[in-house]
């Protein structure tokens, strides 16, 4: 409980140094801008012709991974085919993050970027936001460029390079701590819910708390 309060604390002081008078804006173009990375069905048709059984999800761990969906697009054979920000609209536990990212006009950004590690908030870490203090944020795009970036580390780290302190996208470090299984992420300990997830560009790891620089 006092991880939560330090973290709603922390996002309303960036909302008080946004313009608090500024229109909550409208995610509806979120997936536009998420999607806008060159289809890869070539990718998916030569692993098909080459007679390899895919199973993208094999090396995926954390409670959180029983809520990824079996098949389709968003689950872990879905998203290993297309570049992160793709990837992530057509997860079920990312569409708050999905539409922030279209919001700060980052979709593009993140699915050109050549191996990058993404620590991604799930809804209900958006959700335990209040939400004239989201809609705030949300609404200012240099802070919610700020905010996004810092769940960013360049290079696609896998679980036995994930702890020690990381430089992010926003240019402040980010500590990691853990081992084997079990991580906590930035000042707040946001908990790794479903880590060494692949996508075509990023390895993503999906988290319980949205990180504040």
């Amino acid at each position: 409980m006092n991880r939560s309060l330090r973290r709603t604390s922390g996002l309303a002081a960036f909302a008080l140094a946004a313009s608090m008078g500024l229109a909550a804006c409208s995610s509806d173009d979120a997936g536009d801008t998420a999607g806008n990375s060159p289809s890869t069905s070539e990718m998916s048709s030569s692993a098909s012709a080459s007679g390899d059984a895919m199973d993208a999800g094999a090396d995926t761990f954390g409670p959180g991974c029983s809520q990824i969906p079996a098949d389709g697009a968003g689950s872990f054979n879905g998203m290993a085919t297309e570049p992160v920000a793709t990837a992530a609209s057509a997860n079920p536990l990312l569409k708050t993050l999905v539409a922030a990212v279209g919001e700060a006009g980052l979709g593009d950004t993140l699915n050109s970027a050549d191996g990058i590690t993404v620590f991604a908030p799930t809804d209900d870490a958006f959700a335990a936001i209040p939400k004239k203090t989201l809609n705030a944020v949300l609404a200012d795009k240099k802070t919610l460029t700020k905010i996004l970036t810092y769940h960013v580390v360049p290079g696609q780290l896998s679980p036995d390079q994930l702890a020690g302190t990381h430089q992010t996208l926003e240019g402040e470090d980010l500590t990691v701590n853990g081992s084997g299984e079990d991580f906590t992420v930035g000042s707040d300990d946001a908990a790794v819910l479903c880590g060494n997830i692949p996508t075509a560009n990023a390895t993503v790891y999906v988290i319980d708390s949205v990180l504040m620089p």
